[in-house]
């Protein structure tokens, strides 16, 4: 069957005929290596028992909503999450709204909605817990299975990147150090932004290092300050791009920014949507004490871009 979205339960006669499934559920924030592993393996015993696959996952994240969580957290926007999640296999993606409703019901009675709306043979996870308080945990959903006539399938093969797991609050921790190869690594794929470019104050261009201003979703993580080594994406098209994520010191700046400076790219770009590749922090964000100083700085940032991503 085709890849079907759909935002609640309750519009699951969308996904056509009713035959088995296997489900998994998560926030699957940042989509990582060992979410894509789990999704995979799903997949594939699905097709051996002739079940189809659906995944259940929340937006906004409980987490942010129980605790009330402010500023920027996500990974991904919910549009590359949803991508990501497509691209691992699966039938039927519900999308649904972590509320007052959903953080109040009892895990049986949303075990037993999954069962009457899905079909579910096989619930699949991480060491998770889901209902009311959280008790839904491991054991209760085992033995409401044998209860019930489904299974839990917990990751047997837990993803492991020297020596640690794979998990959305490591990747989190890296982000926030600059770490862009851990990010990568754990993800397997490279940390992008995605934006529209908007003018700025057009400092780049009076030191003939023009950049382009992303607006960013003001709810994604950003790397540390610093200044990045990063592919930018025209629709098709790829350039290398040195970009600063910061407050711009030298200027006194007080709002953190990203700005790319596009090598070998001379265009009028305002308005178009870009999106930035992170692949290596060259350097964190300091203060210069001339702009001049800045430019030299700037020029030898270039060069190192251009000689590690040239290759």
């Amino acid at each position: 069957m085709s890849f079907i979205r759909i935002n609640t339960l309750n519009n699951i006669a969308q996904a056509g005929e009713r035959r088995p499934a296997f489900v998994a559920i998560g926030s699957f924030d940042g989509v990582h290596r060992g979410h894509q592993l789990l999704l995979r393996k799903m997949v594939q015993e699905a097709k051996k028992a002739g079940a189809r696959t659906a995944v259940l996952t929340f937006f906004p994240h409980p987490k942010r909503v129980i605790q009330q969580l402010k500023g920027r957290y996500y990974l991904t926007t919910i549009e590359e999450r949803v991508q990501q999640i497509k691209e691992s296999g699966v039938d039927i993606l519900i999308v649904r709204a972590f509320d007052e409703q959903v953080r109040l019901t009892r895990a049986a009675d949303f075990i037993a909605l999954l069962q009457d709306r899905l079909d579910m043979r096989q619930l699949w996870g991480g060491d998770f817990a889901l209902g009311y308080q959280r008790e839904g945990d491991i054991p209760f959903l085992r033995q409401l299975g044998r209860e019930r006539g489904f299974t839990v399938r917990l990751m047997d093969e837990m993803v492991t990147l020297n020596g640690r797991f794979i998990s959305s609050s490591r990747t989190r921790k890296s982000l926030a150090d600059g770490d862009m190869m851990d990010v990568t690594a754990c993800l397997g794929r490279p940390y992008s932004l995605r934006g529209i470019i908007v003018e700025g104050n057009k400092l780049g261009r009076t030191i003939n290092f023009p950049t382009a201003n992303m607006q960013i979703w003001d709810e994604q993580l950003m790397p540390s300050n610093g200044v990045y080594a990063t592919y930018a994406r025209l629709g098709e098209r790829r350039f290398i791009a040195a970009t600063n994520v910061g407050n711009r010191p030298t200027i006194n700046g007080t709002r953190i920014t990203v700005e790319a400076h596009l090598l070998d790219f001379d265009e009028d770009i305002y308005g178009a949507e870009m999106r930035l590749q992170f692949i290596n922090r060259v350097r964190p964000e300091r203060k210069f004490d001339s702009l001049d100083a800045l430019k030299a700085q700037i020029q030898t940032d270039v060069q190192q871009i251009r000689a590690t991503l040239d290759r």
